[in-house]
């Protein structure tokens, strides 16, 4: 599919969205937003891929959030249509049990930290800025990002950025826990890469399943309700993995000490 606001690459399993519009320091648009969809509608549905990778063109900027030029100018709703999947095609994304990356490489406000949030591991260049300043045009970061920082940092931490409409560098995130690696802005992409050949050493079905029990247990009321959710079979790909083949694929590795040859069946 042939993209305008994003570009797309694979490295083996490892999938790559970059959000490209470095002249608005990569805000995403309605438009950028559906092609980002599309493209993690492909990174979620073929096998081949295990580990995806999210960032922004340029020096400055991840995503410094969505495109008010363009909201100015909308009279409503349906003016500024996001897809299903919400902002950046991710923030309402509840299907994806494969892992996903932020690289972030500069500044990630608004719906940009929306995008960074709605990944499963940030990480982060020295540059990088943190905030959701919304209510200094008069909304609030409504595409999950509140909900999503009240649950990770906390509510006290969260309040004393969200109600400011403050912003954190990149140090300050890695303290509260938003961030598992600050590098040089240059070794962004980088570290990236080094965290998805780690997770890649991993059986995907594994990690798969791994992501499932985290995020969905997070629905229930205390670990023991989770962990009955979990014995009942509410979490479908922990099944999948248990049948799998990688599962004895591993067990044999270890036994003969040797690296598995994962297949993700």
């Amino acid at each position: 599919m042939a993209y305008q606001c994003i570009t797309t690459s694979r490295e083996g399993r490892v999938f790559i969205l970059t959000i490209n519009r470095p002249e608005v320091m990569n805000a995403i648009s309605p438009a950028a937003s559906t092609e980002m969809s599309a493209a993690l509608d492909e990174f979620e549905s073929d096998d081949a891929l295990w580990v995806a990778i999210i960032t922004g063109a340029g020096d400055s900027a991840f995503c410094a959030g969505g495109d008010i030029s363009l909201m100015a100018k909308a009279k409503t709703e349906e003016d500024y249509q996001m897809p299903s999947s919400g902002y950046g095609g991710i923030t309402n994304r509840t299907s994806c049990y494969k892992p996903i990356i932020a690289a972030v490489n500069g500044i990630a406000f608004g719906g940009g930290f929306e995008v960074a949030l709605a990944c499963d591991i940030i990480v982060a260049g020295e540059n990088a800025i943190f905030g959701l300043p919304e209510p200094k045009i008069g909304t609030a970061a409504v595409a999950t990002g509140m909900h999503r920082l009240a649950r990770e940092v906390g509510l006290k931490s969260a309040m004393a950025l969200l109600l400011t409409a403050g912003s954190i560098d990149a140090e300050r995130a890695r303290h509260l826990g938003l961030v598992a690696e600050v590098v040089p802005q240059s070794d962004v992409m980088a570290a990236a890469r080094k965290i998805a050949e780690r997770i890649m050493r991993c059986a995907p079905l594994a990690v798969q399943a791994t992501k499932q029990c985290v995020l969905e247990g997070l629905n229930y009321a205390g670990v023991p309700a989770a962990q009955q959710a979990q014995e009942a079979g509410k979490f479908e790909r922990l099944d999948v993995m248990l049948k799998s083949d990688d599962i004895r694929e591993g067990l044999n590795a270890f036994m003969e000490k040797r690296r598995p040859e994962w297949t993700g069946r």
